[in-house]
């Protein structure tokens, strides 16, 4: 497997892993991002992560900005909520925009102070500081979720991440 082995995979990571993934800009006659993230030489686009959600700023019809702390770090976390105006989706089937608007105004009402989330999204950057671009939230009710998914990052980082990075080098 190469360097691209995770690149679409949402890799389970801690806020200790995410804040510590390297940047690397691309050519600019590359046809992908112009920013690409990796971990041990391991190109990641995508990560899963849970956390207590410890802050939460609301701009309706825009974005929902809120951070996670898993115990290693807070991670910041962004979810849009403006598919109903932006040019990008303009381009999709109305039908489909709809769905999808309607999925992340749910996701943001779940997003509450002091709750245990689970999120999925693309690693991005803003200002300069690493933030997940979130595809999906999930509320868990499981308080033991955290420390099973701190097990989990430990057995896949020892047993996957590590050894792929180690067969590059």
């Amino acid at each position: 497997m190469d360097s691209q082995g995770l690149q679409n995979t949402h890799v389970k990571l801690l806020a200790f892993d995410i804040l510590s993934l390297t940047q690397t800009r691309s050519l600019p006659s590359s046809s992908s991002d112009s920013i690409t993230f990796s971990r041990k030489g391991i190109q990641i686009s995508r990560v899963e992560a849970v956390g207590v959600v410890v802050s939460r700023e609301l701009k309706p019809d825009r974005f929902l900005r809120f951070s996670i702390d898993d115990g290693t770090g807070c991670m910041q976390c962004v979810l849009w909520l403006n598919q109903l105006n932006s040019p990008y989706f303009s381009r999709r089937c109305p039908s489909d925009v709809r769905l999808i608007a309607q999925m992340a105004s749910t996701f943001s009402t779940r997003v509450q102070l002091g709750l245990l989330v689970r999120v999925c999204g693309r690693v991005s950057e803003f200002r300069g500081l690493l933030q997940i671009t979130v595809d999906d939230v999930v509320v868990e009710k499981d308080p033991n979720s955290e420390i099973l998914h701190w097990l989990d990052c430990i057995k896949m980082a020892r047993k996957h991440y590590d050894v792929l990075a180690s067969k590059l080098m």
